[in-house]
């Protein structure tokens, strides 16, 4: 997940973001959130963003998918899949290989959600 030479160029980002939107606290919530997905389970850019958004109030699944592509490659990113279960295309055969070492419940490429989602605590609401 981390860019790589010869990734497309990325929208140029403000001080203090990540991507073309996301702020560092953003950031750091969904970091800490995918750290605690365990072996053999997945959670959603969706999911990720509901918990995210309890606690801070802003963002949506594209930014938690801003989060990974940018920053993601230190905690456990192939647990990160879309709603229908697909894994990161660019990532998909390292992201299956991984998930599959996890014995993360499979349907073809894609993670069977029914048997394996992981819904994260809901983060207090900051005032």
């Amino acid at each position: 997940m981390i860019l790589t030479p010869g990734d497309p160029p990325r929208e140029p980002t403000a001080p203090g973001t990540v991507g073309p939107v996301v702020d560092l606290e953003y950031l750091d919530a969904v970091l800490e959130l995918v750290e605690q997905v365990p072996a053999g389970r997945a959670t959603t850019y969706g999911i990720l963003a509901e918990a995210v958004g309890h606690g801070l109030g802003r963002g949506g699944p594209r930014q938690v998918g801003a989060v990974m592509a940018h920053a993601g490659g230190g905690v456990p990113w192939w647990r990160v899949v879309n709603a229908s279960g697909c894994p990161p295309a660019r990532c998909l055969d390292e992201a299956l290989a991984r998930l599959r070492a996890d014995d993360c419940p499979l349907r073809g490429d894609r993670v069977d959600l029914r048997r394996a989602v992981w819904l994260p605590p809901l983060a207090p609401t900051i005032a």
